[in-house]
């Protein structure tokens, strides 16, 4: 049976992502504690893979809790820093500023986050999707294959690129422990998973076998007019103002409706 197989929420844009059992959407139609902090630089840019390698070099972790924010340097330094606490943000802005050898601003967005599409919601994939694109590659894992592309939900139970049937013209919708999703657009991708995530290294010739691959396995039931290009993946979906202010749980049924 299709179901909720994983929620992955990204604290910091741009670095490494924390699942978690539970999660509220916001008024906003985000989900809590979803890029709810940035690093930006003096031009005003955010701090993101897109923009660096350098991202891959540090390791995170994050207390939705406590607002516990834990960083590993490449030389197992570890430092923790309290993301809730206005001056201990401040003491990170420095830290991560001598760590990327820029002057940064940490800023933080309670209402929304800096996703990069603020006026759409969560990005959701399917378990199987993740288990193909894997397959595609000599030596990648599913779990690569996950923080490659960096997904807030995951179903589990649906058949590879279950998530391309839910845009175009009259694609139906589904239902998360009954909480409505709504396809917007697929996920055009960037340089991001052509690298490795714990090294940064990008993987030769990732873009044209994928796109070769995507076009070989386009299923049958999705809308191919939808898609402006194959190097997609992922959907990127929308949450009913009716449905926002209630939880996603892990193990939630998924519902397709038509």
């Amino acid at each position: 049976m299709p179901e909720l197989e994983r929620l992955t929420v990204y604290p910091v844009k741009g670095l490494d992502g924390i699942d978690v059992d539970a999660t509220a959407i916001l008024d906003s139609g985000t989900l809590a504690r979803d890029r709810e902090f940035a690093l930006f630089d003096a031009d005003g840019d955010v701090i993101n893979g897109k923009r660096t390698d350098r991202v891959h070099d540090l390791r995170t972790d994050f207390d939705p809790e406590s607002g516990e924010f834990t960083v590993t340097s490449p030389g197992d330094e570890t430092n923790r820093f309290d993301l809730d606490d206005a001056r201990d943000r401040e003491r990170a802005e420095d830290w991560f500023g001598d760590a990327f050898e820029a002057d940064l601003t940490l800023r933080r967005d309670r209402t929304l986050g800096f996703v990069d599409r603020r006026e759409m919601g969560p990005s959701v994939v399917s378990t199987a999707t993740l288990e193909t694109v894997a397959s595609w590659f000599d030596g990648m894992s599913v779990e690569s294959a996950r923080r490659r592309h960096r997904a807030n939900v995951e179903v589990s139970g649906v058949p590879a690129f279950w998530e391309d049937r839910f845009v175009g013209e009259d694609a139906p919708a589904f239902a998360v422990g009954g909480v409505r999703f709504e396809g917007v657009t697929p996920c055009g991708r960037c340089v991001v998973p052509e690298r490795d995530p714990d090294t940064g290294e990008p993987l030769s010739e990732f873009r044209e076998r994928f796109v070769q691959k995507r076009e070989e396995t386009f299923p049958d039931w999705a809308d191919e007019e939808a898609f402006d290009h194959y190097y997609t993946l992922m959907l990127i979906a929308r949450v009913p103002e009716s449905d926002r202010g209630r939880t996603l749980r892990v193990g939630d049924p998924v519902d397709v409706i038509e």
